[in-house]
């Protein structure tokens, strides 16, 4: 959830990421009231494949999230650095530590504050863990093992496990590109990238949490995404346009229709995602798209992608024991919860976003001022 701070924004690939942080907020607010949208008013008039596929794909919205950041890491090395193979250690540490930890330092204060006073959702759950154990595994980016270990952590810790698989990615991935030959190095991303259902069979199916945090099923999504940002170059003309329109079509399939995928095209749901997702990639950018005012807030939200992700289950679990507290465990309502949740996590992500660039820490410059100076 963390993509790298660029001048010049993408307004076709903030919006692929914004539809992703979008499908994971939405996910999370729909899990605590069981049968969201279905039995309420707006649900009455809603296809019951839309709810599902607006509700329920959270979690392949990650392994979208996965693609795009090994996407854009490795076209930031290429244009930094002049290739992978003369990646500058240094630089990207530091580049990945200035944009994670201070952001990731203030999530943790205030989980560690709540769970301290035992707020439902952010205090420990079970016997096995504990604060001091939920603050390391965070810090030391094996949060994923660690509920892999001791069963679900908390709603409000709980998104921290796609954070610790994309960081262990990054410590690795400079090392192996100095490392191994081009052709060497190409090899094990592809079997890595293609390998992505076995890794994630060689878990015990009795297992359901580490089965599905970790970190090489993950880690072949990002595979995905450096391999496309590759190959990104050499994919120009009509032919980029043709694999971006495969590639939404492909993610239209897998989100609308994840049932009959998994059981009619041998459980190839996240390949799907991750080939679709790089598809678009590729042809974004290829030709970069002109910023369309409709779409503008999603763009937006792509870009507040990292604030958001880390942020927005303050709200959520806020918002469910506010409805619960006034409706109770009635479903009528519970439409009404979601944009409320939407703008205040978007507002607080703002927020967080021009503090941490007056400090020097980040920030992002918009795609419309890019273009502005593009065009200039």
């Amino acid at each position: 959830m963390t993509p790298p701070v660029s001048s010049h924004r993408n307004f076709g690939i903030d919006c692929l990421r914004g539809l992703a942080i979008l499908l994971v907020i939405v996910h999370h607010l729909a899990l605590p009231f069981r049968l969201p949208l279905g039995p309420s008013l707006l649900g009455e008039w809603l296809p019951k494949r839309l709810i599902d596929a607006v509700s329920f794909n959270g979690y392949e919205a990650v392994f979208m999230f996965f693609a795009i950041s090994g996407f854009l890491i490795t076209l930031r090395i290429i244009e930094r650095d002049g290739g992978i193979e003369q990646v500058d250690l240094r630089r990207f540490y530091r580049a990945r530590a200035r944009r994670i930890l201070p952001l990731l330092g203030l999530a943790l204060a205030l989980l560690s504050v709540l769970a301290w006073c035992s707020v439902p959702g952010f205090a420990p759950e079970s016997d096995r863990q504990s604060l001091g154990g939920l603050l390391l595994s965070a810090l030391t980016f094996t949060f994923n093992w660690y509920e892999g270990q001791t069963g679900w952590a908390p709603a409000g810790w709980d998104v921290l496990w796609s954070l610790s698989i994309e960081e262990v990615f990054y410590v690795g991935f400079p090392l192996l590109c100095l490392w191994l030959p081009g052709r060497l190095l190409i090899g094990v991303l592809l079997a890595w990238a293609l390998g992505m259902n076995f890794l994630r069979d060689l878990v015990p199916f009795s297992d359901e949490v580490w089965r599905e945090k970790a970190y090489l099923p993950g880690m072949s999504a990002m595979a995905w995404g450096v391999l496309s940002a590759m190959l990104a170059r050499r994919l120009r003309g009509r032919g980029s346009r043709v694999a971006g329109l495969v590639g939404a079509c492909g993610l239209l399939l897998v989100l609308g229709w994840s049932d009959i995928v998994y059981r009619q095209l041998f459980k190839s749901n996240l390949y799907l995602i991750c080939a679709g997702t790089c598809l678009m990639l590729l042809a974004f950018h290829a030709h970069p798209p002109a910023p369309v005012r409709g779409l503008r807030w999603l763009a937006r939200m792509g870009t507040l992608s990292y604030e958001l992700y880390l942020f927005h289950m303050f709200f959520v679990l806020a918002a469910v024991g506010l409805y619960r507290g006034l409706v109770g465990e009635a479903q009528t309502w519970t439409f009404a919860v979601y944009l409320p949740v939407l703008l205040c996590s978007v507002a607080l992500a703002r927020l967080l976003e021009r503090g941490t660039a007056r400090l020097g820490l980040g920030g992002h410059m918009s795609w419309r001022r890019a273009s502005k100076k593009d065009a200039a």
